[in-house]
């Protein structure tokens, strides 16, 4: 009778398209609003069904907020319930013969014990869903076994591409904000998304084009990771192991704890990644037929553990805190060889031996009114991190003049939010809130080359804002205006050699923003918005100090790089097939005022970086450039056995960019301009089978076209991979194994002419074996608390990883 009642509603959360193809007549209107009965917290996408004689004829799923209308209800007697899975079912009968509009007010939903304590809800498939100012991609087992970590699964995901170094991208475009739970961290992203287990992500938002209530980083948005957290009675945890065989095996090891006692609730976990990689390219420059080898190894470990504990003082205010450790080292090796017809070869290995510690510290507290949906949050939160490294090049070097590099980054942030939510009544609200946020950094570089110089960079950041947005529905349409006004001021000093200089930029700013959505059936939902947003350069952009070098490639940051603003207008489109699934179209333009851009030019420092041709790579503002798009993306089930999430995108950007190029009769490089129109077609396809209950497979492929940049074009790629996953224990543990990049056909190949002519393919470990092994342990029962975020993406309930 349990699992036949979650069917049941499970089947009448998403029936929405079969009720719509049966129309009543008349013109009853029933409205109402759906809150949990002990934390007074709004119920979103709760089933509303209206039925009389025992046959549904009309429903609806809750907003967000919780409410409802439905209308063109017949003028006779009709019964009114509401399901949501761990609830107690609401019913009432109303007679809409007396009255035109019947107002049910707050219908309270109590926690239904039985039900929960008897039945784990664990989504076998992802699904995606369209809210009005983003994407929510929830976590199923199909995603979370698609790899050990959260780079694995970005790449099945819509919008979202991976490259073969991590650096993730969205729409083409590779200024994208990662947060987690909604705190932004200051790791590297692709550092960050490979410390992430997959299977601890409880859903991803695709914020694409955010509003004036969120911080304006980001040309392309933001994605949020919200991770998943354990709010049971009782003690309860679960245990992810696996390994991923490639060259050599990589492990991930974590367990993952919570124990909730009346009114505190402690939650821990702790995480082990041992991961050794191999990476390789090869490069061949044209005009002197040379080629140049690589040989890459990176050897990491890393140990990430979090504590912490929510207190609910009572059912109005809620005091959490929590600490966030992260610890990890990792040597990478980087052979050289480099080869000129008739000359003999160029050995140099170059070796890398870094360290990076980072801390967390993050107090909260919420406070609920007695208006349902009048909340106040705040939170500070500190941060610090280290990462040394040291740099020695040119060791067991034939040819090769060995040296050593130094370099000390440490990164502390301060930041403070103040957020407060006050609803008029059921169709309308106002937010506000102000923010503070502090950065400093600090870097030294040394060095033993005498062709280089130390150097010492202070970076420091002070940003205030304070942002208002109103938000209001009335019948089939909804809007949302908002702006932020941000203060912006930064301070950097710079030592190279003995040579001193300083730069200062401050601004005031406007972010406005603004989203119009229109409801027409209950099956069709449309959306417009408009935004500003910024991107800032990050300190490795802008330090003056060699980031990475190689024979023939130095990196070096350029501190006078101006922040670049987006203006974009954003349109979507998600039509609802009942219980099959749902397809959602977006379309999207962007004016950017003074891009970033990367620049390569011939290093001319030396008569030795001359003569052996080396280039800069660096960066630079450049005129307005524009970009725009288009997705489409579905998650259908063909069969009850056979269920797919195809996907197809189109990116076009016009990039800009300086280069070198060689003038073949001079043999010197010329300083050159260019402009280029980079256009590029994405698609995925995620197949999802059935086998049994306890047993399941997916294959998946992926496409991705040439990527035409101003050095010149990116190769296609595409890969397939297939799955397996055996779920026992009565569903408490369950065995993944999965075959990935099944052909070996995932490899970066380029071909270029700046600064010189040339071609190059680059491989990594992407056919490898994932097996993975999840058990869940402990007793209790959730009480199915929902600890509301400020502004609904910047979730606080964490505890799964960060």
């Amino acid at each position: 009778m349990k699992k036949k009642y979650l069917i049941l509603s499970l089947l009448l959360a998403v029936s929405v398209s079969s009720w719509a193809q049966q129309p009543a007549a008349g013109n009853g209107i029933v409205k109402g609003k759906v809150s949990e009965k002990s934390t007074k917290n709004a119920v979103g996408f709760a089933s509303v069904a209206i039925s009389t004689n025992g046959q549904i004829i009309s429903g609806d799923l809750t907003d967000e907020d919780g409410s409802f209308t439905i209308t063109n209800l017949p003028n006779s007697q009709v019964e009114v319930s509401v399901e949501y899975i761990g609830f107690k079912t609401y019913k009432n009968t109303i007679d809409l013969s007396k009255e035109k509009t019947i107002d049910l007010g707050m219908i309270s939903l109590e926690v239904d014990e039985e039900i929960l304590d008897a039945v784990v809800i664990n989504a076998e498939r992802s699904t995606m869903e369209q809210l009005v100012d983003r994407k929510v991609i929830r976590v199923g087992k199909d995603l979370s076994t698609a790899g050990a970590s959260a780079a694995d699964i970005m790449n099945n995901i819509p919008s979202v591409n991976v490259d073969q170094d991590g650096n993730i991208s969205m729409r083409g475009n590779e200024n994208v904000r990662v947060l987690i739970d909604g705190k932004p961290t200051h790791l590297d992203p692709k550092t960050l998304l490979k410390q992430i287990p997959s299977n601890s992500i409880d859903k991803i938002e695709l914020i694409t084009n955010p509003s004036a209530k969120y911080n304006p980083e980001g040309m392309s948005g933001m994605i949020n990771f919200v991770l998943k957290k354990n709010m049971q009675d009782g003690f309860n945890g679960s245990y992810n192991g696996n390994i991923t065989f490639a060259k050599v095996p990589k492990f991930n090891q974590g367990v993952d704890l919570n124990y909730r006692k009346g009114k505190v609730n402690f939650f821990g976990n702790y995480n082990y990644s041992d991961q050794k990689t191999f990476n390789g390219g090869i490069m061949t420059q044209l005009d002197d037929n040379s080629q140049q080898i690589f040989d890459i190894v990176n050897d990491n470990k890393t140990h990430t553990f979090k504590v912490g504990f929510d207190i609910y003082a009572n059912d109005k205010n809620t005091f959490s805190f929590y600490t966030n450790q992260t610890y990890s080292d990792g040597v990478g090796t980087v052979a050289n060889t480099i080869s000129y017809p008739n000359a003999p070869l160029f050995l140099q290995t170059d070796q890398y031996d870094g360290s990076n510690e980072s801390q967390i510290y993050n107090a909260a507290y919420k406070k609920l009114f007695t208006k349902p949906g009048q909340t106040l949050d705040f939170e500070v939160n500190y941060s610090k991190t280290d990462n040394d490294q040291a740099g020695n090049f040119g060791i067991a070097g034939n040819g090769a003049n060995p040296y050593n590099d130094f370099s000390d980054n440490t990164v502390d942030a301060v930041q403070a939010n103040l957020d407060y939510v006050h609803p008029f009544n059921e169709k309308s609200k106002l937010e506000v809130g102000a923010e503070y946020r502090s950065t400093g950094i600090d870097n030294t570089y040394r060095t033993t080359n005498t062709l280089g110089n130390p150097a010492s960079f202070d970076y420091n950041v002070d940003i205030a804002s304070a942002y208002a947005t109103f938000g209001s529905k009335f019948d089939k349409w909804g809007y949302q205006i908002g702006a932020r006004l941000e203060k912006y001021d930064v301070n950097a000093n710079y030592i190279i050699g003995s040579t001193p200089a300083t730069f200062k930029d401050d601004y005031l700013t406007i972010y406005p923003s603004a989203f119009l959505s229109y409801t027409p059936t209950q099956t069709d939902f449309f959306q417009i918005s408009a935004s500003r947003r910024v991107d800032r350069p990050n300190v490795w952009q802008t330090r003056p100090i060699r980031d990475y070098s190689t024979p023939r490639v130095v990196q070096i940051g350029n501190p006078k790089l101006q922040p670049q603003f987006t203006n974009s207008v954003e349109f979507n489109y998600t039509k609802i097939f009942g219980v099959k699934g749902s397809a959602t179209l977006g379309t999207y333009y962007r004016m950017v005022n003074d891009p970033i851009e990367r620049t390569f030019y011939l290093d001319t420092s030396s008569p030795q970086a001359i003569a052996e041709k080396k280039m800069v790579m660096s960066y630079d503002n450049f005129d307005e450039a524009t970009a725009y798009g288009a997705e489409l993306s579905a998650n259908y089930k063909l069969t009850k056995w056979w269920d797919v999430q195809p996907s197809i995108e189109y990116y076009y950007r016009n990039q800009r960019g300086i280069v070198t190029v060689l003038n073949p009769a001079t043999n010197e490089g010329e300083l050159q301009e260019r402009e280029v129109d980079n256009g590029v077609f994405n698609s995925r396809l995620n197949n999802n089978f059935k086998i049994t209950n306890q047993f399941r497979a997916s294959l998946f492929g992926f496409y991705r076209g040439d990527a035409v940049g101003v050095n010149g074009t990116m190769k296609a790629m595409y890969k397939i991979d297939a799955g397996l996953r055996y779920s026992f224990w009565e569903n408490s543990a369950n065995l993944s194994v999965r075959f990935n990049d099944i052909f070996n056909t995932m490899k970066a190949s380029f071909e270029g002419d700046a600064p010189y002519r040339q071609t190059g393919t680059f491989t990594w470990e992407s056919q490898s074996l994932f097996v993975g092994f999840q058990y869940m342990f402990g007793s209790g029962k959730n009480r199915a608390l929902q600890r509301k975020n400020r502004d609904k993406n910047e979730v606080q309930n964490s505890g799964g990883f960060f």
